[in-house]
């Protein structure tokens, strides 16, 4: 059985900085499509980043020249830097995979099989 477990979150002032750690426990291919989403409080989740199975990255562009996603290959654990913080990057953060080798929009469409908890990220001002 496939798990997905973030850590990483916290409260933070605007500006500051936030590393969020997705670890993969259970049998799944060793490059998996992986990435983060987010979800804000009465908003539909949103991708943050995607990392297909060659390390090919597409980003949203909320988060483009802020967030670095990265993935630690062979331990299947997903990391998402985010710098410079603002409010509007209040939300649960989620890590999901899918199985098996995903390259380009086959990874970055979805769909994604396994989900982790979440990690709460709060910026006040």
């Amino acid at each position: 059985q496939v798990r997905l477990v973030e850590s990483g979150g916290g409260s933070v002032q605007s500006g500051g900085s936030l590393r969020l750690s997705c670890t993969v426990y259970g049998d799944i291919y060793s490059r998996p499509c992986m990435g983060w989403f987010r979800q804000a409080p009465g908003k539909e989740r949103e991708r943050v980043v995607i990392i297909d199975s060659h390390g090919g990255t597409a980003y949203a562009d909320s988060g483009k020249g802020r967030f670095t996603g990265s993935r630690e290959v062979p331990e299947n654990t997903l990391y998402l830097e985010m710098n410079s913080l603002i409010p509007e990057d209040t939300a649960m953060y989620y890590c999901a995979a899918a199985a098996g080798f995903r390259l380009g929009s086959r990874c970055f469409n979805g769909p994604y099989n396994y989900w982790g908890q979440g990690t709460q990220v709060t910026v006040s001002e």
